[in-house]
């Protein structure tokens, strides 16, 4: 950020400002400033077939847009608002920064631009977070919804919090998920209440550090103005509700998949149990759900569940709506997603689990397992992933460009397990990993595809390679029947 700050209610007219990035964030952002009067250039690093389309509609608007030219901050720029990716070392915000600039993101936009339609801005429920972001706030949402309110899940998500909060549907609160990346670019967010569901390494390219990652994270606690909602399982998260400036009378409060302790949320006896949210902490728990109300019910997914509810619960929900929310939630394709079964061997599809964090959940969730991994490795180790997994694997089939160093792992603490090495990228690649997995399956088994990788050395997404595993097991299936 620059040593200049904007006020929290600007006047738009004439002031210059520059949107970095075209886009899920930065279209919107540029309409909602040209709309308030402001003078708007968009700078894209992009200049393809598809950016040159969004400028032409921007540039119809009389907003200016330099395509190709992402690097240089434009004369008179007074504030720059950025797209979430685009890293803090770029020259454009190292020019920003010496210039006094101020640098927001989609978010801090969103956030000061709330109520500026002549509403009552809609509360936060924020939820950020390693792993588990977008299940946590879509289980939110639903148990929000299930409580009779009106709520949308937004942000990082892929629905812009600008048009929810510039549009024209009135919110009673918003469900919203936040990356790393937007956080550090939304330095005056306060929410209502805030989730940090686990920390583990990941995008330390972009941060520099685990500390500048957590950090990141952790300011998704500043302002809270009644619960900052930590993982019990992993300190660093309740580290950071230590460290957060709240208002006066917010209430740190815990999850677990065990007994909870007073201001916590856990598990007891398959219920899911509160006891933050009652009269008396001590003594008195309030049963929620049943465990077999969450879709799946994998541990980490139940982990998601507690923190979803702990929120809500903040926000005064009932604990019916919490029940009916869960039982109502369905999750997204391509998260732990189970697709058939054949021949008493199940088939999950979690391409989703796209680093280790995940992936170590996703494993946890099962007792013997083939496993289907491999792809862009983005830097990580697996030795302590196959070290905790170990017991559980069946077999492992390996696709992908960095494959030999979950081989190598495999080797290193997994020496009995059978290794399929498949040392190809085609299309067909996903059917022969599938076939390999079913020959090293038994009845009773799992082959589960948690790839601990990026999916872009072989697929467009991970979406994509999730609808490879799931055609190959139904062609299997299909021709088994």
């Amino acid at each position: 950020m620059g040593s200049q700050e904007v006020s929290s209610t600007v006047d738009w007219q004439g002031k210059h400002v520059t949107v970095a990035g075209l886009g899920v964030s930065g279209i919107p952002a540029a309409r909602a400033l040209h709309e308030r009067g402001a003078l708007v250039t968009v700078v894209n690093d992009g200049d393809d077939e598809r950016a040159r389309a969004q400028a032409a509609e921007l540039e119809a608007l009389g907003i200016t847009v330099r395509l190709g030219d992402g690097a240089t901050l434009p004369p008179s720029t007074e504030l720059v608002v950025t797209a979430p990716g685009w890293q803090p070392d770029k020259p454009l915000f190292l020019a920003a920064a010496e210039a006094g600039v101020p640098v927001w993101g989609d978010v801090e936009l969103a956030w000061r631009l709330r109520g500026d339609n002549g509403r009552e801005p809609a509360p936060w429920l924020a939820v950020t977070g390693t792993n588990g972001k977008t299940t946590t706030v879509r289980m939110l949402a639903s148990i929000l919804e299930a409580a009779g309110l009106r709520t949308a899940a937004v942000g990082n998500i892929g629905v812009s919090l600008l048009d929810a909060v510039l549009g024209e549907t009135e919110y009673d609160v918003l469900a919203v998920e936040l990356s790393s990346y937007q956080l550090h670019w939304a330095p005056s967010l306060r929410a209502h209440s805030a989730a940090v569901l686990n920390l583990a390494p990941d995008h330390l390219d972009w941060h520099g550090s685990m500390a500048a990652y957590a950090a990141d994270k952790g300011r998704v606690y500043e302002g809270n103005t009644v619960a900052c909602v930590y993982n019990a399982a992993d300190p660093a998260t309740e580290d950071l509700v230590r460290e957060a400036d709240v208002e006066e009378g917010c209430r740190a409060i815990g999850f677990t998949l065990g007994a909870p302790g007073p201001s916590q949320l856990g598990v007891v006896d398959g219920i899911l149990v509160d006891r933050a949210f009652v009269a008396n902490r001590q003594k008195q728990a309030q049963e929620l759900a049943e465990v077999t109300d969450v879709n799946p019910p994998a541990p980490h997914n139940i982990a998601n569940a507690l923190a979803a509810a702990a929120l809500a619960r903040a926000f005064g929900v009932e604990p019916a709506a919490v029940r009916d929310g869960l039982r109502a939630f369905r999750p997204d394709a391509h998260r732990i997603e189970h697709v058939a079964d054949i021949d008493e061997v199940r088939y999950v599809d979690d391409s989703k689990a796209t680093n280790t964090h995940a992936t170590e959940a996703s494993l946890a969730a099962y007792d013997s397992i083939v496993w289907i991994a491999g792809g862009l490795a983005k830097g990580a180790t697996f030795d302590e992933l196959v070290t905790g997994a170990a017991k559980r694997l069946r077999g492992v089939v390996l696709i992908g460009a960095d494959r030999a160093l979950i081989r190598e792992a495999l080797t290193r603490h997994a020496p009995e397990v059978p290794v399929v090495d498949l040392d190809r990228t085609d299309t067909g690649a996903m059917s022969e990993a599938v076939a390999r997995a079913a020959e090293l399956a038994r009845p009773g088994d799992t082959v589960l595809l948690a790839p601990a990788c990026a999916s872009m050395d072989m697929f467009t997404n991970y979406n994509k390679r999730g609808e490879a595993f799931a055609d190959a097991v139904r062609a299997r299936a299909d021709e088994s029947a």
